[in-house]
Order: C-alpha cells, then structure tokens, then sequence
C-alpha cells in the first residue's frame, strides 16, 4: 500500500500492474526528452542575438519536426494498446466473485462456492485493533488465492462506484444495471488495500476494499470463508 511522501506508484502485485509500471516509466523518460529539448531550444532563442534567415524558409526542418511527433506518438499508443487488450482478456478463470457497490459498502459473493455472499463495511475507529488502518480496514475481508486467475463481476445497486485496487492495477467502474468484469493474476501473499474512485455520495471516502491475498493450499482447505 501507499505510504507517507510516497512519489511513484504503489508495488506492483500482478502481471498486468508490471506491465503499467513499465509503461509509465516508458512514457515518463519520453516526456522528459521532449522537455529537455523544448527548454534547450528556448534557452538558446533567449541567448542568442545571431538570427537565421535560412531558417524561416526550410522546408526540411518543418518534415522533421512534423514527422517526429508521429514516430513518438506511435511509440506511446503501441505498448499502450498492448496493456489495454491484456486487460481485457478473460482466460479460464480458476475463480469468480461477484462485487455490487452500495452506499456506501461493498458486497461479496463468491459464485463457485454455494453463492456465499456478505457485506463488508469499514471498521469504524472505536472497532480498531492495534495495527489496523484508519479509514481503510474492513470487517470482512475478500480472501482470494495467488496465482490462480481471478474474475470479478463488478455491478452497482443504487449510484456509481468504483472498485479500485491499485497495487493489483486494478479499477473498474461498478454501474447500476450492467455487469462489468475484470481479471488479475495475483503472484504474492499479503493483504491490499483500495477503495471505491467514483464519487458516489456523501460518504464516498468511507467504502474501502481489502484483499487477503494466500497461498491456494490455504485457500482450498476451506475455514478462510468462516465469517
């Protein structure tokens, strides 16, 4: 999870939270050549009193600067649209839970196991234990097994939400009426934080969402689920 002055993004917990990691530095170090050579060119044009005339009037100079552009957009929307279809893809989910959004809580139904289905609420500061996370605990908690595909079925039953899980590269919308679906892949054991980026009401800040995350022998043995 995020911490304090923390500057870039939160430590990735699945391939496809890599894979946009690599894409932001991929486009970060290309905004800062643009930058570099943007500043350099004004730099020189507020220093120098020589002048070109030759300048005015080339043709060359204009191909390059309106070809380059392309050749660099080009190189952004490729891997861009590499990430966007990864997401999209659905292969054989070993698992499916169904998440609907309310105001303001979350409710959880695992459809492979007998349609277990509970609400999770945030704890409020008077229920937390020592080591608990202000605004951001719950009193149930998804657990999930790694490295095994999962498939969330993401819907609302009043206003829109937002299921948001960043350290998975997670967030999709939750509209009332349509059932919207994603999947991750997660590869580490541990307990991840989110919460609902949709502004949705009045307490919108309070509808956290956290993941425990185990090994899938853990998973299959059946007591995780005692709520």
């Amino acid at each position: 999870m995020a911490h304090a002055a923390q500057v870039g993004l939160q430590d990735a917990t699945s391939p496809i939270m890599e894979e946009l990691i690599t894409f932001h530095d991929h486009a970060l170090m290309i905004i800062f050549l643009i930058c570099f050579l943007v500043l350099y060119a004004l730099f020189l044009t507020l220093t120098t009193k020589l002048t070109n005339t030759s300048i005015s009037d080339a043709q060359e100079m204009e191909t390059v600067w309106t070809i380059l552009p392309a050749i660099i957009l080009v190189l952004i929307a490729l891997p861009s649209l590499r990430i966007l279809y990864m997401t999209d893809e659905v292969n054989d989910p070993s698992l499916t839970i169904k998440s609907i959004g309310h105001q303001w809580y979350w409710t959880y139904e695992y459809t492979d196991y007998g349609g277990l289905i509970f609400n999770s609420y945030m704890l409020p500061p008077l229920f937390l234990e020592p080591g608990d996370l202000r605004l951001l605990d719950v009193d149930n908690r998804v657990v999930l097994p790694i490295e095994a595909p999962i498939r969330m079925m993401i819907t609302s039953q009043d206003v829109l939400h937002s299921w948001a899980v960043p350290t998975l590269g997670l967030k999709t919308d939750a509209i009332p009426g349509r059932l919207n679906q994603t999947t991750f892949t997660a590869t580490r054991p541990g307990v991840y934080y989110g919460q609902c980026s949709e502004i949705c009401g009045a307490n919108h800040s309070f509808m956290p969402i956290v993941l425990e995350l185990i090994p899938l022998k853990i998973f299959e043995m059946g007591p995780v689920f005692t709520l």
